[in-house]
């Protein structure tokens, strides 16, 4: 269900565009160029958790798009439905029935090329195409234009020049669920009926200037893959998915990049130093949900803060456990080392890595899943995007993250209730509650204590208290690389 806020949240909201304009602060962490590409205002900015959310928003916002829907994806698969009703049309050819309706319409969608092997959707359509595609405005392409082993990762629809969703979600199989997480959901099945675990993951979605920008990011990466350059919409104001209440008004969102350097093509690094200096500016708070924890500037920073007396608190959610071969060689056993080196530094007991867990049956319990990519500093920052938190996220892969910095009072109350919000999911409790509790604690460690009682919880990563080695396995770095592989690397003369 899409969520609707409450009267408390709804009362907060009220006044936010007045109390914006007049009490704004400059920036100091969201700077154009820097850390990151463009600062530009959405009219309405609003956070989806969970596919159910996203899924069934994109849905009403498709139905009202008129000249222009692009979709950039690491992966992409046409037979799943936005909506877990029987008669809900597969994606696909909801989008050929959109443009059939609609003359002016036309579609493209931008899949990385190695997702035909890596990725979990279907790979023929993307390789030789599918009725629905038979479309003259209707254009699927295949992204090979990055270096060896890197891949095209952002996870962005673009509507009209007039909405845009961006996050971590692709549109793809074994991505919906809803925010219950419930381990026997009989909704949360493949189009084949193949039944799959628990999974958590955030969009956001934005209208005005912002979306205006991140369909320039989107033709922009469309040009660079295809050759093809596609002019500007006609814009459609007042698109806005139905069902979904707007959590900022009138507030500027940084858009951040991550481009490899490949061919005439200069490194963008914006979101990992839009990360780091957020992760850096932090006082009292940091709360990251992730799906990878490998990141070497990721754990020096955070190795700095555990060490000072007053340092923030570090509150990590984690998926339980990476998946595949490879992904366990790298990500799982690199990601253990990591939190083992945190845990060896944190010497005043600031330091928390949890993963979600929802109950399963006979007493067992069932770990969900943590697809999701954000941080939130303080009441000071919030990221949600495409961007891990491991090296190839640094500058390897193509990322598209968006951030808003709590320049007003108002914007920082809505960013410690998103918190609050991300928080309650996961302890199964009211976002209230968190609220409330974090304010009579002071901490967010001696909050989740408090209430991670229920069969729905918060557990312990079980490297958080595990011995071993910290260091990196030797080698792993030619998987989870911070840049691309350079030809002949081993002939260069070392400086």
């Amino acid at each position: 269900m899409l969520r609707r806020l409450s009267e408390t949240e709804t009362a907060i909201l009220g006044g936010i565009s007045e109390v914006q304009d007049e009490r704004r602060e400059p920036h100091r962490i969201l700077r154009p160029g820097e850390t990151c590409w463009r600062l530009e205002e959405a009219d309405r900015a609003a956070v989806l958790v969970d596919a159910e959310a996203y899924f069934a928003a994109l849905d009403t916002a498709l139905r009202q798009a008129r000249r222009s829907i692009t979709i950039l994806g690491w992966d992409f698969d046409g037979k799943i439905t936005l909506r877990p009703e029987p008669d809900a049309p597969a994606l696909g050819d909801l989008l050929r029935s959109l443009v059939e309706d609609h003359p002016e319409l036309e579609v493209r969608i931008l899949v990385w090329s190695v997702a035909v092997v890596h990725a979990p959707g279907a790979p023929l359509p993307l390789l030789i195409g599918a009725p629905w595609q038979d479309h003259p405005r209707i254009s699927v392409r295949l992204d090979s234009k990055h270096p060896i082993y890197a891949a095209h990762h952002q996870k962005l629809v673009a509507i009209d020049d007039s909405l845009a969703f961006v996050g971590g979600m692709d549109l793809t199989v074994r991505r919906w669920d809803s925010c219950r997480h419930e381990a026997d959901d009989p909704r949360r099945v493949t189009y084949e009926g193949k039944a799959y675990g628990p999974v958590h993951d955030v969009q956001a979605v934005v209208d005005g200037p912002a979306a205006v920008a991140l369909g320039d990011l989107a033709r922009e990466r469309w040009r660079i893959a295809t050759g093809e350059v596609v002019p500007a919409p006609v814009r459609n104001p007042g698109i806005w998915p139905e069902g979904v209440e707007p959590e900022f008004l009138r507030e500027p969102i940084g858009i951040a990049r991550t481009h490899p350097a490949w061919g005439p093509h200069e490194p963008v690094r914006e979101a990992a130093l839009l990360t780091a200096e957020a992760i850096r500016a932090a006082r009292r708070s940091i709360y990251i949900e992730a799906q990878y924890l490998t990141a070497r500037y990721i754990r020096d920073i955070l190795v700095d803060h555990l060490k000072r007396e007053d340092g923030p608190e570090v509150v990590v959610v984690l998926t339980f456990c990476a998946r595949g071969f490879f992904e366990k060689l790298v990500m799982g056993i690199n990601g253990e080392r990591l939190i083992r080196h945190l845990r060896r530094h944190d010497r005043h007991d600031r330091l928390r890595v949890f993963y979600p867990s929802s109950p399963g049956r006979e007493e067992t319990e069932c770990p969900i899943h943590v697809h999701a990519k954000v941080v939130v500093v303080d009441d000071l920052l919030l990221r949600i995007g495409s961007s891990n938190l491991n090296n190839r996220s640094v500058g390897l892969d193509t990322e598209c993250d968006i951030a808003i910095e709590g320049t007003s009072p108002a914007t920082r109350r809505r960013i410690a209730a998103i918190r609050d919000r991300l928080l309650g999911e996961h302890l199964d409790a009211e976002p209230e509650a968190v609220g409330r509790t974090h304010a009579e604690e002071g901490s967010l460690i001696r909050t989740i204590d408090r209430l991670n009682a229920n069969p729905r919880r918060l557990k312990l990563s079980p490297a958080f208290d595990s011995r071993g080695a910290v260091r990196s396995m030797p080698g792993t770095f030619l998987l989870d690389p911070g840049k691309p592989f350079e030809p002949l690397w081993f002939l260069k003369k070392r400086t």
